[in-house]
Order: C-alpha cells, then structure tokens, then sequence
C-alpha cells in the first residue's frame, strides 16, 4: 500500500512540474517548440481510472513544488513510510573501473610476511641453535628448545616482516641450520 502511494506521490510530483508542457507527442517524448506553440488542454484521463483519484491527481498536480513536497514529508509521516536510500548514479562507475583494472592484478603479489621454518641443521652446530631458539622464545627453557630442535622440520617464528625474517634466515645459517621462508 505504501509503495503504491509512494508511486503515485511521485507520479503526480513529476507530473505537476511538466504542467505547464501538457502536450505530449505520442512516443512520449516532447518537444520544447510544440510545447510552446500548443493550447494547454489536459490530456484525457485513462478509462479505467476511478475518478476520485483522477481528482486527487488533478489537485496534486496543481500545487507548487515546496507544497508537493510538504504533502510528500506529511504522508510519509501518517503512513509511516520510512526512507529508502537509493543507490547514487555514480557508484557504478569505479565498480567499471574495478572491473578494468582487474586483469592488472592478475600478477602474483609480492610477499610481505613470511613464516621462518627450521628445516634441518649440521649434527655439530646443535648446541649453538638450541641457545638461539632458547634466546629467540624466550618462554622455552633449555629442555624445551632441545625437544623443539630435535623435532625439525618446524616453524620458528610466524607473521614476520621480509627485513626480519632475512635476518633471522641469516642468522640460523651462519650457526649452520637449513631454514626456509613460507
């Protein structure tokens, strides 16, 4: 019910501001100099229109656009219609734009954060990287660190900048471990 008075509200708005341009080609479209040059007749009402609303259409129609809007704003608060936002012309747009840069992205994306991996190390440098993972989490102690090191392949530190896990890399290979960047 309410969409439908809705409709016709802004019908009949539409309607009261093209009053003066009553003429209508019968494509629907009008012509600025044949509007000009015609008598300001009504067109005929619809046959199958009740003519109570053909009398509400007529005196809608001929209120001024601040009192068509003040009967909009007075029937939206009696009828308790609530505003509906309309998506804006203008959205579509970037959503083209999106679409056509699209392809572009299609490269694969350089990787920012790496998990660094334990993956083996030499038999004699086993001391040497049980005190740096002991000194790396600082939560182990030595017994942790020597069963965290003696179950390799495992991940040493997770979500890590690039600059810190070549660092971390580097440091666990110059002990003498094989480590891996995921």
């Amino acid at each position: 019910m309410a969409s439908r008075c809705s409709t016709i509200l802004r019908a009949s708005v539409r309607s009261a501001s093209t009053s003066r341009y009553a003429s209508l080609t019968t494509s629907s479209r009008w012509l600025a100099t044949e509007a000009a040059s015609s008598s300001t007749s009504k067109p005929p009402p619809p046959a199958s229109v009740d003519p109570r609303i053909g009398r509400i259409v007529d005196d809608i129609s001929g209120l001024t656009l601040l009192q068509a809007a003040d009967l909009v704003t007075l029937l939206k608060s009696r009828l308790n219609i609530q505003e509906i936002a309309m998506p804006a012309a203008a959205a579509a747009a970037p959503t083209a734009a999106a679409a056509e840069e699209a392809p572009e992205e299609e490269k694969p994306k350089e990787k920012t954060i790496f998990n660094v991996k334990l993956q083996s190390f030499d038999a004699g440098a086993k001391p040497k990287i049980i005190r740096e993972v002991k000194a790396l989490v600082p939560n182990l102690t030595l017994i942790d660190a020597k069963k965290f090191v003696e179950s390799v392949p495992k991940v040493l530190k997770e979500n890590l900048a690039k600059e810190d896990a070549d660092k971390l890399k580097a440091t666990f290979e110059a002990l003498g471990a094989v480590v891996v960047l995921e």
